[in-house]
């Protein structure tokens, strides 16, 4: 019986071209390529690549009849062949499209969108726009908004609870009648200390939350930043926070919607997951205050995507 030579020319072409698109620059290329019409000089700026580098791929990408180019003045733009006329080839190249979610060509798409921005003259607020917050500009960032925003605070006499290195007091003593700051390492309380030194009206001392070296009834507002993911025992801590308060006094917490990353904040030393909505309300209700707010405030972007959660409660004025 002759041999099918058919089926191995067709073997041969397919590994020919499986060879072709298992270089991880080539298959970056075809990615931006098959969004947008670009130069040399371009690919080498989105890809952090040589323009040599960048040409050689183009041309076997070319060759394969992958991509087709076009000359406009002194510049030369490829993009991808509309019609591949291999439907082998087509297959091929669908397949692979599902390596777009890939966090380096999605780095590239987003380096694409600012080089055309730039060639079609957009403004640097064009080029971000939906998108503001995750992009520097100068004097524009995310510290001082918030020292500008504390100008519209008036915390009155202030309890930081497992206050850290002092940062956050440090943002909010110009606003403040007082403040106390209390953590249960030795170490950091002397690092708040050497920080909060210019402020005369902070004070920061050695304490555990789950037993407050404070009088009852002392301050305006008590504050739990990320504390509640350090204790295993939250409504204690949030009974010593509510005995702090004056009456009409403010509870402001942060802490770790429940999630199920334990092997990811291990290094971190937290005590629990976190916890849901409900149950970091019914655990600040059963504390005796009343809760204003409990939402997800923030969802972080990297991996594994972390939410915030965020309340507000006050103590009853009797």
């Amino acid at each position: 019986m002759p041999a099918d030579h058919s089926q191995t020319l067709d073997l041969e072409k397919a590994t020919q071209l499986c060879r072709l698109l298992a270089d991880s620059t080539r298959l970056r290329l075809m990615h931006l390529l098959e969004h947008e019409e670009l130069s040399v000089a371009e690919l080498s700026t989105i890809t952090q690549l040589a323009q040599p580098r960048v040409s050689t791929h183009l041309a076997k990408l070319k060759e394969a009849n992958l991509v087709v180019d076009r000359r406009e003045g002194v510049f030369v733009y490829y993009r991808i062949t509309s019609r591949m006329g291999d439907s082998s080839l087509e297959a091929l190249w669908n397949a692979l499209r599902n390596s777009g979610s890939d966090p380096l060509v999605q780095q590239d798409l987003a380096r694409a969108k600012k080089i055309l921005s730039a060639r079609r003259g957009d403004t640097w607020a064009d080029t971000v726009a939906g998108d503001m917050e995750r992009h520097y500009s100068p004097g524009r960032t995310w510290e001082a908004t918030a020292h500008g925003l504390a100008h519209l605070l008036r915390p009155g006499k202030v309890l930081d609870v497992a206050s850290g290195d002092g940062v956050l007091a440090e943002l909010l003593a110009p606003w403040s009648d007082h403040i106390t700051c209390l953590d249960l390492s030795e170490k950091v309380v002397e690092a708040a200390r050497n920080r909060l030194k210019p402020f005369d009206n902070v004070l920061v001392e050695p304490g555990d939350m789950h037993d407050l070296p404070v009088d009852d009834q002392a301050f305006d507002t008590v504050l739990l930043m990320h504390a509640l993911t350090y204790t295993k025992k939250p409504l204690l801590v949030l009974k010593e926070a509510a005995r702090a308060l004056k009456p009409g006094g403010t509870l402001l917490a942060l802490t770790l919607q429940k999630h199920g990353h334990e092997k990811f904040v291990q290094p971190y030393d937290h005590a629990n997951l976190g916890f849901t909505p409900d149950q970091l309300e019914k655990l600040v209700t059963r504390a005796g205050l009343f809760v204003f707010s409990c939402r997800v405030s923030a969802v972080e972007r990297r991996t594994p995507n972390f939410a915030v959660l965020s309340i507000s409660a006050r103590k009853p004025e009797s």
